[in-house]
């Protein structure tokens, strides 16, 4: 059940874009086309210096926050910051939460998603974008084994907790992505947390893979990482310093096939070698008695009891961190 909203008085909202590098094409045929209502067709000429690469970031401060680390919210692969936002048919969203919790809260799209916008392709990015169909969204984010067109005929995982009669709205969200813009995605990334500085990222899916990547590039600019449902991981970890990391995993895996038993094969193996430098907590619900929950546990119904492991964890870091920043740590 969710818990009421709490008062939270904000200090500020500020965006602004990292990252993004110049690209100049030539060549390219000029073409004449109406662009605004009822227009006469004009010049479109795409030959030229094209911006590719940037950023979106939102900060929410609070007027006194209790944590002086802020938590960043990386969304995964399809989505956009709007995974943190409010959920499907209603009901708070994690990144409220956590400003109700006391953090300083940033919410991302990552480079090509939502309004850090996209680039040509081929010309810039190298391959078409790929989208997500409804079949594919319904069976890989583990809400059933088979999605009908007929709400009424869909199958739907025992005891789901994600609110699948909104499912159609939650399908609105998604964003075309592109399967070769690791690198662009992850410079942002990196530009972002050396701008923030030291933080903790919350990570999900996609993002969950990229947050650890971040985390082995610059340990000491994080304090810590949350990684829901990692799709994805880096090739090893940091062997010298990595900050602390909790995992967290949904229901669902064995009877969803082999889609997500590979995922998570693969991050068991990164985070146990992870394991050898930093404190890696699993968090893995139905083992914890919380059944039931998608890809998703912050659109779940049970998001702010799931939140809520996750708060004490970070609470559990953040006087590690305090600590660390009254000593000067800087390396």
């Amino acid at each position: 059940m969710e818990t009421q909203q709490a008062a939270v008085q904000l200090k500020d909202i500020n965006t602004y874009f990292v990252g993004g590098q110049t690209h100049v094409l030539s060549g390219l045929p000029v073409t004449h086309k109406s662009m605004v209502l009822n227009g006469a067709p004009r010049e479109v000429n795409p030959n030229g210096a094209h911006m590719a690469g940037q950023m979106y970031v939102q900060e929410y401060r609070l007027a006194a926050p209790r944590c002086t680390v802020p938590v960043v919210l990386w969304h995964g692969g399809g989505m956009t910051g709007c995974t943190w936002e409010t959920k499907p048919g209603g009901g708070t969203g994690w990144a409220w939460r956590f400003l109700e919790a006391g953090y300083d809260v940033i919410v991302c799209d990552a480079v090509e998603r939502g309004r850090s916008s996209f680039a040509m392709s081929p010309q810039i990015y190298g391959s078409d974008p790929v989208f997500r169909t409804k079949e594919e969204g319904w069976t890989t984010f583990r809400l059933g084994l088979r999605y009908s067109a007929n709400a009424t005929e869909r199958h739907v995982h025992e005891g789901q907790r994600f609110p699948v009669e909104h499912f159609d709205d939650f399908v609105k969200q998604w964003v075309p992505r592109w399967s070769d813009n690791e690198a662009r995605i992850l410079a942002a990334y990196e530009a972002l947390i050396r701008k923030t500085g030291r933080c903790f990222i919350v990570g999900h899916s996609q993002g969950a893979g990229f947050a650890a990547e971040i985390a082995n590039r610059l340990p000491h600019l994080v304090a810590g990482v949350v990684a829901v449902e990692p799709g994805g991981v880096p090739v090893a970890p940091n062997p010298d310093r990595l900050p602390p990391h909790l995992v967290v995993w949904g229901d669902h895996i064995q009877a969803s096939g082999p889609y997500w038993s590979r995922y998570r094969a693969q991050a068991t193996q990164y985070f146990a070698a992870a394991h050898q430098v930093a404190s890696v907590t699993e968090l893995d619900l139905p083992r914890s008695g919380i059944t039931g929950n998608s890809h998703f546990p912050m659109m779940d119904t049970n998001s702010d009891e799931v939140l809520a492991l996750i708060c004490a964890w970070i609470a559990s870091q953040s006087s590690n961190t305090e600590t660390s920043m009254i000593q000067g740590d800087k390396s």
